[in-house]
């Protein structure tokens, strides 16, 4: 499919394959997250809700993973044509 040829069927529906198993590995890591964080979460409160909160730190480090995760799952797999062509005219005209 990097020949710039339009895909034929199988090409597509691996494609499609491809990110539905992305989309779904995504979801799968949010809800870790989710449920992990909200675990940690709860055992803050019961423990020490008067004490700092310490599980702001696996919250935002694994949150940069998911949202690096989420960017790599839902953006486009490859530049628009318009950005190609815009790359090129910078490109030439240097």
């Amino acid at each position: 499919m990097t020949s710039g040829a339009p895909p034929n069927g199988a090409d597509l529906r691996e494609v499609a394959i491809g990110r539905l198993r992305k989309k779904r590995d995504f979801v799968q890591h949010l809800a870790a997250y989710t449920m992990v964080n909200l675990v940690l979460t709860v055992i803050w409160w019961l423990t020490t809700p008067d004490v700092f909160y310490w599980p702001i730190f696996p919250l935002l480090g694994w949150g940069i993973g998911l949202a690096f995760h989420a960017i790599d799952t839902f953006a486009p797999a490859a530049p628009s044509e318009e950005r190609i062509r815009r790359e090129m005219d910078r490109l030439a005209h240097r």
